[in-house]
């Protein structure tokens, strides 16, 4: 397993580099197939919010999904442990996930999961332009836009990618339908699922 530790803005000692490496020596207990762990550490030097002036975000890279977490403080070791206590807790949770949803690997459409409420329904906020930025219904503006490349993933591999990343909630395409989907937490174990129908918004917008 590789470690690569980066700083931006920052240099990192090499005390700090061998620290990063010994304690991320653990996460194999946790996570098999690690191929490479991307330790980053920015400073920013908030004057405002001195304890939040340094970044560390961890990466780690295996032939699965991406998993990552981040925290913040006003020393590296300090923004680094919280991080790594993220990290882990976020791997057993998944973990953890996987052995209460065991039936949803190779579950059939039809089949009732236990703890997932499965929706139908179609978002479709309004829209407005001011000033070439968009403004969703009568929320905040639209000031930030990212893309990513979608490879369609089952209910149960979705799960594992929200998981694994830390997230409420985690959009994806269904290998069975095709259909846009986003899954959600909701309270303990328990996970929503939200699909969009195109054929019938194609349909009734003709």
């Amino acid at each position: 397993m590789d470690v690569l530790v980066t700083g931006r803005h920052c240099q990192i000692p090499d005390e700090f580099r061998a620290r990063v490496e010994e304690k991320i020596a653990a996460i194999e207990k946790l996570k098999d197939r690690v191929i490479r762990v991307e330790v980053q550490v920015s400073v920013y030097g908030h004057k405002r919010e001195p304890d939040q002036s340094t970044r560390v975000e961890i990466t780690l890279r295996s032939k699965g999904p991406v998993v990552r977490a981040e925290a913040s403080a006003d020393d590296k070791a300090v923004a680094f442990d919280h991080a790594l206590d993220r990290l882990k807790s976020q791997l057993r949770r998944a973990s953890d996930r996987r052995k209460t949803h065991r039936g949803l690997r190779g579950s059939s459409p039809e089949a009732v999961v236990a703890g997932v409420v499965v929706e139908t329904e179609e978002v479709r906020p309004e829209i407005r332009k001011i000033a070439g930025l968009e403004i969703q219904g009568d929320g905040p503006l639209v000031v930030r836009e990212k893309h990513f490349d979608a490879v369609p993933l089952t209910l149960a591999q979705a799960l594992d990618e929200m998981e694994l990343v830390g997230h409420d909630f985690f959009l994806y395409v269904d290998a069975e339908t095709g259909a846009p989907s986003a899954v959600y937490r909701r309270k303990a174990y328990d996970y929503g699922v939200i699909h969009l129908d195109m054929e019938e918004a194609e349909q009734a917008s003709a």
